[in-house]
């Protein structure tokens, strides 16, 4: 029991809100967006992302599937870096069902 609760502490932890900069004179700037949208899709077994990159800096996109049977293999694209102003798809499938599918990003 303790080993479970020890798992499960880190993922419930709130998000640390990005810092924000000092400029020149001492003010501080908001922190910059950051980060595709995406929209992800599933047809049958098939899985599949469209994520478009409306700011300046590089966003590196993974697709995750979680398959709905045991026995099925459960998968994660490598990362792939959506530049600014760029559109990128990504796909994944399962033998048979899909349980889950999220697409993760990173600086």
């Amino acid at each position: 029991m303790a080993l479970a609760l020890v798992t499960v502490a880190p993922s419930a932890a709130p998000r640390a809100e990005p810092s924000a900069r000092a400029t020149a004179d001492g003010r501080r700037e908001a922190p910059r967006p950051f980060g595709a949208e995406c929209r992800t899709g599933v047809a049958g077994p098939d899985v599949f992302a469209y994520c478009h990159n409306p700011y300046p800096e590089t966003d590196r996109i993974r697709l995750h599937v979680e398959c709905d049977r045991w026995w099925d293999i459960d998968t994660d694209s490598r990362p792939v870096e959506a530049g600014p102003a760029q559109t990128v798809r990504l796909s994944g499938r399962c033998w048979k069902e899909v349980r889950a599918v999220w697409v993760t990003h990173q600086k």
